[in-house]
């Protein structure tokens, strides 16, 4: 869907909604200083546009067991098409790889894996990433502990335009 331009209006909403998707239609619209039919048609466009996502709760990791947070840094054999998208399609279906970004410079990818423990992270590695065909090298490092994590992304004045 083609992304249209974002009003002070719709960086209102996207403000109040980043900070609690369940809001009603009323709160959000008094928030924005809108009534709530234009409101809730606002973010309906906002929606079918793409600019909107989806909603989602956010959970305490270390609350439902998966304290282990491990950035793995991947390059591969050969950064050819097919096997970037060979590696982006499998990596997309393990549900222990919670970020994946393709990257510049000397790596090819940088996964965030989360896991129970030090061993569920070996049987990842050995049962799925390592035998996973045009993977050159691995490079693991864990996380100590997390000073930031935020799902709010800082909406730019200009934004959409």
């Amino acid at each position: 869907m083609p992304k249209r331009a974002i009003d002070a209006i719709d960086r209102r909403l996207l403000a109040a909604l980043q900070e609690d998707a369940r809001l009603t239609v009323q709160q959000l619209a008094e928030r924005a200083g809108l009534s709530p039919s234009p409101c809730a048609r606002r973010v309906r466009l906002l929606e079918e546009t793409g600019i909107i996502k989806g909603y989602v709760a956010v959970l305490d990791q270390v609350a439902v067991g998966l304290p282990v947070s491990v950035f793995a840094s991947i390059k591969l054999e050969r950064q050819r098409e097919e096997e970037l998208d060979r590696f982006a399609q499998a990596v997309a279906r393990w549900p222990e790889v919670v970020d994946c970004y393709l990257m510049t410079g000397q790596r090819d990818y940088l996964l965030r894996i989360v896991v129970e423990d030090l061993e569920a992270y070996e049987r990842f590695l050995k049962d799925k990433l390592t035998r996973l065909g045009g993977v050159a090298s691995i490079e693991s490092s864990f996380a100590l502990g997390q000073v930031k994590r935020s799902n709010t992304l800082p909406i730019p004045h200009g934004a959409g335009r």
